[in-house]
């Protein structure tokens, strides 16, 4: 048991669940949201329509953004490969939001396009409103969910996954 209101523990090796605690209850995920903001840049990576060393612009909205910094600069452009490590090692909100605008225009149409992507990938209580996870009463995902976006990502990309292993990251001389 876990005192945490809602949980779930699968073993990908055996496709074993070893706990479920209202695991389908939408929740705020905060910043494990993230997570569906690098599934939408692995997919197009895998798929040949973006590459690491493509680049995005900066805007103002992302390099204002509070919380969990990357330390962009507005109108620098910066390579993808660099924005995945922000996100991944960093937990960079700056990064998302200019993941979300390089890819979606905008940071709410990127938001609506995790929504859309995510039903499609059987994700069926999750709902975007930002790529960070910033706070928002419509921003939601049950930790099935999470455990879903989870395996798709080293499952279906593990090259890019390797990513996760990584402990820092430096950018712009700050780590």
């Amino acid at each position: 048991d876990t005192p945490a209101r809602n949980a779930y523990v699968l073993d990908l090796s055996t496709d074993t669940v070893l706990l479920s605690k209202q695991s389908d209850l939408p929740m705020p995920p905060a910043s494990m949201s993230k997570l569906m903001t690098v599934y939408m840049v692995f997919e197009r990576l895998k798929k040949g329509s973006l590459n690491l060393d493509d680049t995005f612009l900066v805007s103002e909205k992302a390099w204002k953004k509070g919380g969990s910094k990357m330390f962009v600069k507005v109108g620098d452009r910066i390579k993808v490969a660099d924005l995945l490590r922000g996100i991944i090692v960093q937990s960079g909100n700056d990064a998302c939001i200019v993941v979300a605008e390089g890819i979606g225009g905008t940071e709410e149409a990127f938001a609506e396009m995790m929504t859309r992507r995510a039903a499609e990938l059987g994700l069926k209580n999750s709902r975007f409103a930002n790529s960070t996870g910033w706070p928002d009463p419509k921003h939601r995902m049950s930790a099935r969910d999470l455990a879903e976006l989870s395996r798709l990502l080293i499952e279906k990309f593990p090259d890019l996954y390797k990513i996760f292993n990584e402990k820092t990251f430096t950018f712009s001389k700050i780590k």
